[in-house]
């Protein structure tokens, strides 16, 4: 089944699991991709979906590549398009 919409608390954990990996809080990733840390949380509780800029700024924190949380999000969306 297709769904028109992205999963923002599927992206959230994603970012939140990968964070925790890290083992680094939300306010250490925040300053280091210069974001808010209000922004994150909500991020990371899929209240708001990161921008291509803030999940850039985010894996680049997280001296990962962006590509690879972008395919854990499909990873662990329902249906695989």
């Amino acid at each position: 089944m297709y769904h028109s919409t992205l999963n923002p608390v599927i992206v959230g954990k994603v970012i939140a699991d990968f964070r925790k990996k890290k083992g680094i809080s939300q306010e250490v990733l925040s300053g280091l991709a210069d974001i808010g840390r209000t922004h994150l949380s909500a991020i990371e509780r899929g209240e708001r979906k990161p921008t291509l800029e803030t999940l850039y700024r985010i894996s680049t924190a997280l001296d990962v590549k962006m590509s690879d949380i972008v395919r854990e999000i499909e990873n662990q969306l329902p249906c695989k398009v």
